[in-house]
């Protein structure tokens, strides 16, 4: 049981999070319009498993990233970010398909994604992918690496030894109907996998998707029903709901100018992670990824630098960043 007043125990190990899914190029239009009007659009590095990576990085977290990218120069740029960041790129997996864009038009409330696939969802399970499960205290993963084989098979399997291994699992169920194959019933297989994670952070949107339009109280409701152990549903301006289906909190979001949502949510996964590995109770760490993803609002495309008081100085295991 996740109690909302109590730390989350995490497992000693050399690596605080592995994010296992997509390393993409997101391409961001310069102007707020929809994708028929902006004829301008900047390169940025992309996908929620490799923002969060990133992310966590910047937070003080120890990290890594298993994906895969094409052999083409959109991969060499995303490879040479991560090792500008100081992330390990042994995991990235090279694809005989071309890497993987999403053209994106700015928004300031739900960005209306238009998505491009090749690489992103060739990844294998491999003896070094596995040897990285073994080596991490959380192990996260979303909708984009589930919505395809191979790299479905590969979560499935990367699910199971992160459990046996005592690992923390965390699942952004971020479903859109686009990146799955046509004629799939994504939704019902996104539901099935619900029960088999310790975190889930729905939007309000993506429960929109999965179940139809109903109420957040609703949405909750049939979150714990499919065996969700802790659900922390985004409402965007209007906050948080956090429930473990004993108690539930409701936290007012933090106003904040907005200048691009695009990877609000993977900020805030970023903070929520960074508060349970320094020790912080749920519900302040719940409150340290609302801060991390207000402070990304006001940013267009990823944060350079987080503030210092965000940030993760000391190891609780008072060990040195092994990347």
């Amino acid at each position: 049981m996740f109690e909302l007043d109590h730390h989350v125990t995490l497992a000693e190990k050399p690596y605080d999070i592995l994010t296992v899914g997509e390393l993409l190029i997101d391409m961001i239009s310069e102007t707020y319009d929809d994708a028929v009007n902006c004829s301008t659009f900047t390169r940025f590095f992309g996908g929620s498993a490799a923002n969060l990576a990133l992310n966590t990085k910047k937070l003080g977290l120890r990290s890594l990233v298993a994906s895969a990218v094409g052999r083409d120069g959109f991969g060499t740029y995303l490879l040479q970010q991560l090792e500008k960041e100081g992330i390990p790129t042994d995991q990235i997996q090279l694809a005989d398909e071309s890497t993987s864009m999403v053209v994106i038009t700015k928004s300031r409330t739900t960005p209306q994604p238009i998505f491009y696939r090749g690489a992103d969802f060739r990844l294998d399970f491999t003896p070094g992918l596995a040897r990285a499960v073994r080596q991490s205290r959380i192990v996260h993963f979303s909708c984009w690496p589930i919505s395809r084989e191979p790299a479905r098979s590969t979560v499935e399997r990367a699910i199971e030894l992160a459990k046996s291994e005592g690992a923390l699992v965390g699942f952004d169920p971020n479903y859109h109907p686009s990146i799955w194959s046509k004629g799939e019933d994504g939704a019902a297989y996104v539901k099935s996998v619900i029960g088999r994670v310790d975190v889930i952070k729905p939007s309000k949107d993506d429960a929109d998707r999965l179940f139809g339009a109903d109420t957040p109280d609703n949405h909750l409701s049939r979150f714990l029903a499919l065996g969700a152990k802790l659900v922390i549903l985004t409402l965007g301006a209007e906050g948080i709901l956090v429930s473990n289906g004993n108690e539930t909190l409701r936290m007012d979001s933090i106003p904040t100018e907005v200048v691009d949502a695009t990877g609000a949510g993977d900020a805030f996964w970023a903070g929520f992670y960074a508060g349970l590995v320094k020790g912080l109770v749920l519900k302040e760490s719940v409150k340290l990824g609302m801060e991390v993803s207000a402070y990304k609002l006001r940013h267009l495309g990823p944060v350079s630098r987080f503030p210092e008081e965000y940030r993760l100085t000391r190891f609780p295991s008072g060990g040195e960043n092994p990347s």
